[in-house]
């Protein structure tokens, strides 16, 4: 067996998860015996379930939940019951009633159909036309092509992150469907309030970028390696070693989570419900020149401190803006990104490497049970200890709910962080840059034949994007070595 094949990996932001839609973890209620219910009216669904509502939905459960709510029979009160009423094949229906055009909207909306993510990946591996949703990735049973078997890793590895599931089964991460994944509150698998946020929190946010993906690093969170043995602490004051699926590195937090910005502040819902991505920018709330002419809604001018405050929609927070000021700014706005010069650090997962594996034998993987899927994780511990009734060798096709032969397991080459990657994008502007599709994809099946050995996606810049790292500090007296790149172009313009 080729030992490049146990280089295996993770996918950028998109992941993976486990249980199929209707297990109790999914379900979009509070529940708990009549028994513990003293007070609680004797017919009705408050004869079982307890819940709050915020004063917009207070009205009868069976309005979304449909059923039946004038017994306390269970079987005649749940026949035709909707447990997730907010999931995307319901919620035209049910959420629609009173918010159509919302739902309508959001439902085309970039991070509903993860159309920029999924069609990223598939060029790279071959695809020569772009689709539509993450719902028409093909099925390919027995992958015939690199592009069907990056499908089948899109699928059943990489997205765990989508509006028709409720994430995987760690307990930071558990959310609803739908509507119900950003505008309900969930914790430890069990959802906390029925109370519907107008603005979600950052948690919420978290629930699907986290890890080494953008969002976590806002909280200066970056993955630990792997291996058990590179994944200290050994104890922790916290409720959770893995919330989120593995420990991680405590490094610098965004400068706007430190003054007590949460994601909403910048990616509203306009933004976040916009078919396609509005772009923001730095400039927006640190220019002077732009804050006079046309300044955010939620930014003013305080005549007395002669300063621009933005106030916090989601928390009321007044903060004062620092406004650009340095000769640098000037100089360099028009060739070089903000993040180039205020960045403290960036992810840089080089060598990722994604095996299929049908193989049901686990000994190669002993020292790499977590994975940063549960379902993987599970199966593994579980299938090492052979005192243990076996787990099947399969995992869930995400969208679809069925169950397939073998698992995708991941690995890297190196994982740092402090070295930040400068390069150019589209228009030649400089940019920081991440090995996001420096990826290879493996396939060993179950006869012990290797289908594919390292496939390596096929991108521009050797797989290096550009991206805006949420890591914003001060630049710091050593900025102009990251410039360093810039001159380097100027006077070799191939470069």
């Amino acid at each position: 067996m080729r030992p490049a094949l146990y280089s295996f990996l993770i996918l950028f932001f998109l992941c993976s998860c486990s249980e199929d839609r209707d297990t109790d973890i999914n379900t979009e209620s509070t529940v708990t015996n009549a028994s513990e219910s003293a007070g609680l009216a004797s017919v009705g669904c408050v004869s079982c379930h307890q819940h709050s509502l915020d004063a917009n939905h207070d009205f009868s459960c069976t309005k979304c939940h449909q059923g039946s709510d004038t017994t306390a029979e269970k079987g005649i009160a749940h026949k035709g019951l909707l447990t997730q009423p907010a999931h995307p094949d319901n919620m035209m229906r049910i959420c629609g009633e009173c918010h159509r055009a919302l739902v309508d909207q959001n439902s085309q909306s970039v991070h509903f159909t993860l159309h920029n993510a999924i069609n990223m990946v598939r060029k790279a591996f071959g695809a020569e036309q772009q689709i539509a949703t993450l719902l028409d990735i093909p099925v390919s049973n027995t992958p015939q092509t690199t592009l069907q078997l990056a499908d089948d890793l899109l699928r059943r590895r990489c997205l765990r992150c989508h509006p028709y599931y409720s994430g995987d089964r760690y307990p930071a991460v558990v959310r609803g469907t739908g509507c119900a994944s950003c505008h309900l509150q969930f914790y430890k698998g069990k959802l906390v309030s029925h109370s519907f946020i107008k603005s979600p929190g950052d948690s919420q946010c978290l629930q699907c970028h986290y890890g080494n993906w953008v969002g976590s690093d806002y909280y200066g969170r970056y993955d630990h390696d792997m291996n058990e043995e590179y994944r200290t602490p050994y104890t922790t004051s916290q409720e959770f070693f893995r919330p989120y699926g593995i420990e991680y590195h405590q490094l610098s937090a965004d400068v706007h989570q430190q003054q007590g910005m949460v994601c909403v502040d910048c990616h509203t819902g306009k933004e976040l419900m916009a078919v396609r991505k509005n772009s923001i920018h730095c400039e927006d709330c640190h220019d002077s020149v732009s804050l006079a002419d046309k300044p955010p809604a939620n930014i003013t001018f305080d005549k007395k401190s002669k300063q621009f405050i933005f106030t916090s929609t989601a928390t009321g927070k007044a903060l004062s803006i620092p406004v650009m000021e340095h000769p640098a700014h000037k100089k360099y706005n028009s060739s070089v990104g903000c993040q180039v010069c205020h960045a403290q650090w960036a992810f840089d997962d080089r060598g990722t490497h994604l095996l299929r594996n049908d193989l049901d034998e686990y000994d190669d993987f002993t020292r790499l049970t977590v994975q940063g899927s549960f379902e993987v994780e599970q199966i593994l511990e579980n299938n090492l200890d052979f005192d243990l009734e076996e787990i099947p060798h399969v995992m869930t096709d995400k969208i679809s709910g069925k169950q397939k032969p073998g698992l995708w397991y991941k690995g890297y080459e190196t994982r740092r962080w402090e070295n930040i990657t400068i390069g150019p994008d589209a228009t030649g502007k400089l940019q920081v840059m991440r090995p996001l599709l420096d990826i290879s994809l493996s396939w060993l099946d179950e006869d012990e034949e290797i289908r594919f050995d390292s496939f390596r996606a096929n991108s521009e810049n050797q797989g290096f994007t550009p991206y805006i790292p949420h890591t914003t500090g001060k630049a710091g007296m050593f900025y102009l070595e990251r410039l360093k790149v810039l001159s380097q172009k100027e006077n070799d313009p191939e470069k």
